[in-house]
């Protein structure tokens, strides 16, 4: 019955050297208040036969002592631990890092730079399995919006709360290499990422990104960057008094330097010049990183206490109703 089983309150079960201690008190008084009365003979008696509630007079009393015995063990939580197992399968640990500035709101892409790279991130969140993800954004300054965690749904929760302007203005990609190689640097993964997406120049922060791959580099870090805007100008978008209106803005990103940090690193360079292609490049980055990794299963308990509390409470009501009914005594 018991095989297996192991109990959170454990202490709780000395209590149960009560329970025949309570019974032997009981049957000893009910033996002392025994009429003692001595016959010649018993042969009187051959042809009597007690009646039903005569047999069942200690009925009450087991039943307590069984019942507060059943309770007992409910206290003590009962618990059975599915076993663990080793299961493999794919994962890595990612940092993403997020462009955010004023230029991420041009309309090259649909609705803009800024939302299609979230749902396209959004996209490439919901179909991990095992993988610890953070989230990084970045513009003058950078800041972590989400630390590596598994519980993909706060993840992306957090990444809805996005948008322009939290942030002064500025782009500081060495900045935001600095935050993510920060989140990953003390990870025991076999494979740890940074994917960076920006649309513009490093022109602010206090380490360049060059500096900044070279640290990534140390710590077994590999960075992919993507550069994203399409080729010549992009339709930017400013209000006026008469509403929106739209300017045609030139397209400057630092390939150049995007190019020698994902060197460094041992990663690669990705442009996209529409929804299409940066869809294409995450799903690229997926495939290249696909580490086989062991993950051991956390033990499960399963609670087992309810059967032997129904069981007690039910033994107890039993009782309540027969010395309330049947078997009460009469004055």
């Amino acid at each position: 019955m018991f095989e297996n089983v192991t109990f959170a309150y454990s202490f709780v079960l000395y209590f149960l050297v009560l329970i025949p201690i309570m019974l032997i008190w009981y049957f000893r008084k009910h033996k002392r208040n025994s009429s003692d009365i001595t016959f010649s003979s018993l042969k009187i008696f051959d042809n009597f036969s007690p009646s039903l509630r005569e047999r069942l007079v200690h009925l009450p009393t087991i039943l307590r002592a069984v019942g507060l015995a059943l309770l007992l063990v409910a206290l003590a939580r009962p618990q059975t631990f599915s076993s663990g197992e080793n299961v493999y399968t794919e994962g890595i640990d990612v940092a993403m890092l997020l462009d955010i500035s004023g230029s991420m709101l041009a309309e090259d892409f649909k609705p803009n730079r800024l939302e299609a790279a979230k749902l396209v991130i959004d996209d490439f969140v919901e179909g991990r399995t095992s993988d610890k993800i953070g989230l990084v954004v970045f513009a003058r300054e950078s800041f972590t919006q989400c630390p590596l965690t598994i519980d993909y749904n706060v993840l992306r929760g957090l990444l809805t709360e996005i948008e322009s302007g939290m942030i002064e203005d500025g782009t500081a990609i060495g900045t935001a290499i600095a935050n993510g190689v920060n989140r990953l640097k003390d990870s025991e993964a076999k494979s740890k990422i940074i994917i960076l997406l920006t649309d513009g120049v490093n022109n602010s922060g206090e380490i360049d990104p060059v500096t900044a791959s070279q640290i990534a580099e140390t710590f077994g870090i590999r960075i992919y960057t993507v550069g994203v805007g399409t080729q010549g100008q992009a339709p930017y978008p400013y209000q006026t008094p008469f509403g929106k209106r739209y300017q045609m803005v030139d397209v400057e990103i630092d390939e150049a330097i995007l190019k020698q940090v994902a060197e460094i690193t041992g990663g690669q360079y990705f442009r996209a010049t529409d929804n299409k292609k940066l869809l294409e490049i995450y799903n690229e980055i997926d495939k290249l990183e696909k580490t086989r990794v062991e993950i051991t299963s956390y033990r499960q308990a399963k609670e087992l206490f309810y059967g032997w509390l129904g069981s007690g409470l039910l033994l107890l009501f039993i009782e309540i109703g027969l010395i309330q009914t049947y078997l009460r005594r009469l004055p």
